[in-house]
This record gives structure tokens, C-alpha cells and sequence, in this order.
């Protein structure tokens, strides 16, 4: 779950990060009341969408005067901005952030992730920091090192001093950046975060580091645990379909491609993914109905593929263990029963009742493929949609 720039300052705050004084609103005049409050020579003003390069599309300005925030203010609020992570669609700005502004010395880059392969905490840092990054990461790979830490209530001295090795600060400053990377990997432990990213990280013309800005990401299976940071969620950022998969607990991600897939198990998922790209054609999603699904959930998986325009076909792969095949079946059926089918349906059924399974699709009425195997599937789903 992904959570807004001013939220994730906020956060960092709480666990002894500074960050510039500022103020977040929905409204134009709300944000100007409160940005009389801040101690600034200048002000910056920053869209809030779940998206990176907002500077570079015109969603942070530097404005000297209260009357051009409230100009500038009227012209963001509501625009769409297009970024490179956004697509070509953009997002909507429903909220603005004001903060003071800093004097800014250096720029750096700092990011602490999990590590996957090595079941670790990387913290990625560079004395590059700021819009272009990713040109740094491509042609100066040499800029950005990697640190990697073992999982522990608290990190040591030595794996800090690691991490800032290459931001090359003097004493006071530096103290202030080990502070900075024991406050960052107490609240990524504590949140149960994804990511913590802050680009840039500065040194201001004072002497202190700060976070300038912050992008954070937490692990969904875990919020469970912080009902407070579960609050902060954003639906207006979502993809519509993506939040009425959560609603019925499907594991749903949407994608670019004109196959739809159903499948139980994310494995599996990801296979079948896979297999579509190897016979020439993209997937449309990833859509893992799980163990132990219902034909309600089955129903409600099969109606959210189908609001997908670009699918051209679906591609339903069960193998019964957990998840039994009559289930699944009836579901797909009881789905079609309101939905009207226009597009090629392929199933592979495998397991746990998968021959009750068959003989429900097979007495349905609906215009279906039967496929033996996993790569029989992928190659009738695909010449059926050519």
C-alpha cells in the first residue's frame, strides 16, 4: 500500500527524521490559511499523487509570495499530471502540500528495501541525488552503492556509517546521518514497510539533513497489524478494480495485456503469465482467487476480469487441491448467467473434482475451450483471440 508524500513525512517525523514544516489540503483557500502559518522566505507547493517525477511534470513549484501559491494553487489542484509512472493516462490532483522551502548544499539519494534473495534489509544510497536518478543508475551505476543488513531490532554503527559512506560528510553532519539511518530502519521494521525511499535527502547551507522528500510503501498482508497506517490509504490513487478485487480478498493487479487470467494460487499465476508471453501475447492481469474460494469470490473474480476493456480472452487455470473444481466451475457460471460473454474462454481444470468441474462447464451452455494441460491452454487462448 502505497501512501502520500506529506503521510510518509509525517511517519518519519514521528521516528526522529527532520522534514521540512508544511501543511497538506483538499481545498485552495484551506491551503493558503494554513501556509500563513509556516516561516519561510519562499514556498513549495507539490501535488500529491502515488507516482514519481511529479517535478519534472510540473507538480512542484518554488513561489515567493502567498498570492502566486493561491495562483498556482487553482491551476495544479484538479489538473492531470502525466509522469513516466503514471502512463499515459496521468493521474488526478485531489491534494496539495505546502512546506517551507530549504537551502539546499547537496543532494543525495537514500532508500532502504527488502532485499528478497538474501532475505535482507538493502539500503541503497548515492551522492547523486534528486530528479535524475535513474540517469545516474544507468550511466554512473559506480554512484549508487548497496548496503545490506541483517534483520535485527536495531542497526549497528558500522552498517550506518556503511550506508552515508558515499554522501562523504563531515563530523556533525554525519552523526546527523547515522541518526537518520537508525531512525529509517526503526520505522521500517516497526511499519512492517515495503520501501522507504527519500530523494532527495539534503544537506542544507545550515548544516542539517533533512528529508526533502519521501515516498513509502508497506507490505498489504501485514496492515492487519496498523490499523493506523491502514487508515491512511487513498482510494481516489487505486485502480477501481483493483479495490473491488480487496473487497472480496482477491489477490488482483491489472496489467496492460488482452488475456485475462483466473487462476488459484499466485505460483500457478505467475506460470500462466508467463506462458501467454511465451506464445506472443501479453496478460491482461494477475488474479490469484486463492485456496479456498467460495463461487461467490470465483463470481466476483470472473465479473472484475470481464470490466477489463482490453481483454480479449480469459484463460481460467484451477488446479484442485484446497480449491475444488466444482466450485469453481459454478462460479464461472453463475457469473456468466449475468454477464453477457463476448470474448474466447478457455479452462484447464486439474485436481480436486475436476471432472464434476468439466460437467458443469460442459452442461452450462456457454462457449468454452477445454484445454488438457497448461501450455494447451496458452496456445488455444491465443489463437483464439487472433
Amino acid at each position: 500500500m502505497n501512501i502520500h508524500e506529506h503521510q510518509a513525512k509525517e511517519i518519519l517525523k514521528k521516528y526522529g527524521a527532520i522534514v521540512p514544516a508544511g501543511f497538506f489540503s483538499t481545498s485552495v483557500d484551506d491551503l493558503i490559511e494554513k501556509a500563513k502559518n509556516l516561516k519561510t522566505e519562499k514556498y513549495v507547493l507539490k501535488a500529491q499523487i502515488h507516482a514519481g517525477g511529479r517535478g519534472k511534470a510540473g507538480g512542484v513549484k518554488i513561489l515567493n509570495t502567498l498570492e502566486e501559491l493561491k495562483n498556482s494553487a487553482n491551476e495544479l489542484l484538479g489538473k492531470t499530471l502525466v509522469t513516466h509512472q503514471t502512463g499515459p493516462e496521468g493521474r488526478e490532483v485531489k491534494r496539495l502540500y505546502v512546506e517551507e522551502s530549504s537551502n539546499i548544499e547537496k543532494e543525495f539519494y537514500l532508500s532502504c528495501l527488502v532485499d528478497r534473495a538474501s532475505s535482507k534489509i538493502a539500503f541503497i544510497s548515492s551522492d547523486q541525488g534528486g530528479m535524475d536518478i535513474e540517469e545516474v543508475a544507468s550511466s554512473n551505476p559506480e554512484k549508487i552503492i548497496t548496503t545490506k543488513v541483517d534483520i535485527a531490532d536495531e542497526i549497528s554503527d558500522a552498517d550506518c556509517e556503511s550506508v552515508i559512506k558515499i554522501f562523504d560528510l563531515n563530523s556533525d553532519a554525519k552523526d546527523q546521518a547515522i541518526s537518520l539511518i537508525k531512525s529509517i530502519y526503526k520505522m521500517f521494521i516497526s511499519t512492517d514497510a515495503n520501501m522507504v525511499e527519500v530523494n532527495p535527502l539534503i544537506l542544507t547551507k545550515e548544516g542539517k539533513i533533512v528529508c526533502l522528500d519521501a515516498k513509502v510503501n508497506f507490505d498489504s498482508n501485514a496492515l492487519f497489524r496498523h490499523p493506523e497506517i491502514l487508515e491512511l490509504r487513498d482510494l481516489n490513487e487505486e485502480d477501481p478494480t483493483e479495490i473491488e478485487a480487496s473487497k472480496h480478498d482477491l489477490a488482483y493487479i491489472k496489467l496492460d495485456g488482452s488475456i485475462g487470467c483466473m487462476v488459484n494460487g499466485a505460483g500457478l499465476a505467475m506460470a500462466t503469465m508467463d506462458i501467454i508471453k511465451l506464445y506472443g501475447k501479453e496478460p491482461a492481469n494477475f488474479l490469484d482467487v486463492g485456496g479456498g474460494a467460495s463461487k461467490e469470490k470465483v463470481s466476483a473474480a470472473f465479473k472484475i476480469i470481464l470490466s477489463d476493456k482490453n481483454v480479449k480472452g480469459i484463460l481460467i487455470n484451477i488446479f484442485g487441491g484446497i480449491m475444488r473444481c466444482d466450485v469453481l466451475a459454478q462460479g464461472v457460471v453463475d457469473a456468466a448467467k449475468e454477464i453477457n460473454i463476448s470474448v474466447p474462454l478457455v479452462v484447464r481444470l486439474a485436481g480436486t473434482n475436476f471432472k464434476e468441474g468439466k460437467e458443469i462447464l460442459d452442461n452450462s451452455g456457454l462457449k468454452l475451450i477445454s484445454a488438457e494441460n497448461l501450455d494447451d491452454a496458452a496456445k488455444k487462448i491465443v489463437e483464439a483471440i487472433k
